[in-house]
């Protein structure tokens, strides 16, 4: 091919592909648009490769996707700024079709270059763009032009606002329920664009529409507009028009609605402010704590430590604890468990005295719950009460539930209070932790789970670090050692984990004396598991003892494995043998 020729090539390829049957070569070709543009320059790239887009009519939707993605980063190739106009069309057409996440995509991309244009050719191009969506025959097109309306409206002259404005109110009373429920998604979005006068006016009847509509799915994404208006107007005017809508919304008849009431209920009393919050909301939260539908239950539970947040003590143990112990007993695993997620947090809300009479029996309750996520979601956060009524009084009340727990038929219930005791143990102090938890430590090594062995060997490492290595000599070492005579393979490979973990925190003379004597005569076991295994704690120990004892005792066990006859331990011991050579080199 000659060198005139060269430029016509990639987009003579790129056409190739895009017409071809093969879905992957269509694929790849529109993901290296930015490659043949690059080929191209950029006069060839606005005439010829961006029409041609607007024209193909790929049925595919993976394609369609990738094409609107792309377009969205390519000012750069067309010549900059000022010729991003020209990308309008082949979105325009994507904005129109059928599949949601490529009108998405679309959208998105059409917002990322109207950001980036200059004002006149906003005006010029993008607003005409979103005045044929919005009066688009398929709702695709109008529900695309919701999305729009943000970009286009701050730089438009006054007239033209006004008809952008009587144009969104048409899109929230479209005969279609999609087209109203994109435009009560977008609302917010396009009411932080538009004057504040305009605001308070055609706003906000619009958005009164909207939650007065027959559909329940315009009213629930209309729940998500009262926060983001409720942001944008002056405080009394909050009060005035978000308050009375977010009290009807709590009841709803449809659950859908409460549901989302429930999840934003904080974003909302952020908007309304604190006053209107305890005397309009706290009675709305009420309800919506004790909603006949589970779901709104679960939501309202989940968000029950953040609303006491915004109230008084008081108004929280006079209208909320009594609904949280009803919920503590509710019918549904589900709300039991969101409850016990952030029940924990009232704790330093509620401060101590309250904590004590109120919120103790419950945590108890929820500590015996028959469901294993309930009682999961009360130990990890334990320690937020221990803050607030000290350890001995923790300990008094929830340490043989606690004990019972690390005997739990789950056993992600017991890898969490495994997680949890190093915590513990800090805050119990030694002479307790010896008393009370000391033999559950050392009775998990034999768990029957594997993670929970892996967990418990994790454990006695960040004890000895807790408590030190003469602690740790006494109290975990011996009885650690004992185990490598058991007559099952697993523990004695959980008692060569736990040695290797160990061997750090106790220093080079325990290691000497204690561990490595017994990893050696583990080298001789007749399971291969052991020996391979044996020979990565010999390579981890290499940094931590004299290098006289790494050639007087490691490197003779080694070199004996390096002859064994399963491949594994052979592959292990040499690899220890290297690292020796590595070390020896380097010193």
């Amino acid at each position: 091919m000659s060198m005139v020729d060269e430029p016509l090539y990639p987009i003579a390829v790129l056409i190739d592909e895009l017409k071809n049957d093969d879905i992957q070569l269509r694929l790849n070709s529109i993901r290296r648009l930015s490659t043949i543009a690059r080929a191209l320059g950029e006069e060839r790239t606005r005439k010829e490769l961006i029409p041609f887009l607007s024209e193909n009519n790929d049925d595919d939707d993976e394609v369609l996707l990738a094409m609107a993605e792309e377009l969205g980063v390519f000012i750069p190739y067309v010549g900059g700024v000022e010729h991003a106009h020209v990308l309008l069309p082949p979105l325009e057409t994507l904005c129109t079709v059928e599949e949601t996440c490529v009108r998405d995509k679309a959208v998105e991309s059409l917002c990322r270059i109207g950001s980036q244009m200059r004002e006149g050719d906003l005006v010029d191009s993008f607003i005409p763009l979103v005045k044929r969506l919005a009066a688009g025959e398929w709702f695709t097109a109008r529900v695309s032009a919701c999305g729009l309306f943000h970009i286009a409206y701050p730089s438009a002259p006054d007239l033209l606002k006004t008809e952008l404005r009587s144009i969104y109110s048409q899109l929230c009373q479209d005969d279609m329920p999609m087209v109203r429920r994109a435009a009560a998604t977008n609302l917010g979005k396009f009411a932080a664009t538009v004057e504040a006068a305009n605001l308070k006016t055609d706003i906000m009847s619009l958005f009164e529409d909207l939650t007065q509509d027959d559909q329940d799915s315009v009213r629930l994404l209309a729940v998500e507009g009262c926060a983001a208006l409720g942001k944008l107007l002056e405080p009394q005017d909050c009060v005035a028009h978000i308050l009375p809508v977010i009290v009807n919304f709590s009841q709803d008849k449809s659950w859908r609605v409460r549901y989302m009431v429930a999840n934003q209920l904080y974003e909302l009393c952020e908007a309304v402010g604190p006053e209107p919050t305890r005397t309009d909301l706290v009675p709305a939260y009420v309800r919506l704590l004790r909603d006949n539908e589970a779901e709104v239950r679960i939501a309202a539970a989940g968000k029950v430590t953040k609303f006491c947040r915004i109230l008084n003590p008081e108004l929280a143990i006079q209208h909320i604890l009594p609904c949280v112990k009803e919920l503590s007993s509710d019918s549904s695993q589900h709300v039991r468990s969101a409850l016990a997620s952030v029940i924990m947090g009232m704790a330093p809300v509620l401060g101590k005295d309250a904590t004590i009479e109120q919120l103790l029996p419950i945590f108890l309750s929820l500590l015996k719950d028959e469901f294993p996520d309930v009682r999961l979601n009360i130990i990890s956060k334990l320690d937020q009460v221990n803050q607030v009524i000290g350890i001995d009084l923790l300990s008094q009340s929830l340490l043989p539930a606690i004990v019972e727990l690390a005997e739990d038929r789950h056993w992600r219930v017991r890898l969490a209070i495994i997680e949890y005791i190093p915590l513990l143990a800090s805050q119990l102090g030694v002479g307790f932790f010896d008393d009370k938890l000391g033999a559950l430590c050392m009775q998990w090594l034999q768990d029957k789970v594997y993670s929970i062995r892996d967990a418990a060997t994790n454990n006695l490492k960040r004890l000895a670090e807790e408590f030190g290595p003469e602690w740790a000599m006494q109290h975990i070492v011996p009885q650690v050692l004992d185990m490598v005579t058991n007559p099952h393979y697993l523990y004695r490979m959980t008692v060569l984990q736990a040695i290797s973990l160990l061997a750090p925190v106790m220093g080079s003379e325990i290691t000497c004396s204690k561990l490595l004597p017994v990893i050696v005569t583990a080298s001789k076991d007749r399971v291969p598991n052991i020996k391979f295994n044996v020979a990565k704690v010999l390579q981890s120990m290499i940094p931590i003892v004299d290098q006289s004892v790494v050639e007087k005792t490691i490197r003779p066990s080694l070199v004996e494995l390096s002859e064994d006859p399963d491949v594994d331990v052979r592959f292990f011991a040499n690899q220890a043998l290297q690292s020796i050579d590595n070390v020896m080199m380097s010193s």
